[in-house]
């Protein structure tokens, strides 16, 4: 009986998937240097612009959620994740933040409404260039994504 009643009283998991996003303009962010601005003498800033997501919400509609921004964990071209930091700025539900590859930060919490959510966010990417070693005329690209986190 024990053993039943300590069960019962470990937290439940939350649900946490990744929500698609197939169907948004572009996801995929790519370094553009022409437009980079020294930040130090080692980290440029380069602008991005807006990239519009329209995450697909349909299974979570009426259900408490908290969602993240995700920057995937390896990078091509990378060596150390403290190379790179993404910043954004959101134009309407979506908290703006930053976050380094491997990193997932929460950016909207609340009920899910409809079968779609749509958000722009407006891209800087702060880049150590002492930690960026791309091959030949590769670019530096990477998709970030984002997860639902199902509340109780």
């Amino acid at each position: 009986m024990a053993a039943l009643a300590a069960l019962l009283a470990l937290p439940v998991a939350a649900q946490v998937a990744r929500l698609d996003d197939s169907a948004s303009p572009r996801a995929e962010v790519q370094a553009d240097f022409g437009h980079a601005t020294p930040v130090d003498g080692h980290t440029v800033r380069v602008p991005f612009g807006r990239v519009e997501y329209r995450l697909a919400t349909m299974p979570y509609v009426g259900k408490r959620a908290r969602i993240y921004y995700v920057v995937p964990p390896q990078i091509p071209g990378l060596t150390t994740p403290g190379g790179l930091t993404v910043q954004w700025r959101a134009s309407g539900r979506f908290a703006p933040g930053q976050a380094q590859p491997g990193m997932r930060v929460p950016v909207w919490t609340g009920v899910v409404q409809g079968p779609w959510l749509q958000e722009s966010l407006d891209l800087d990417l702060l880049i150590d260039l002492r930690m960026l070693r791309l091959p030949g005329n590769a670019p530096l690209s990477f998709e970030s994504y984002f997860e639902i986190e199902v509340l109780p």
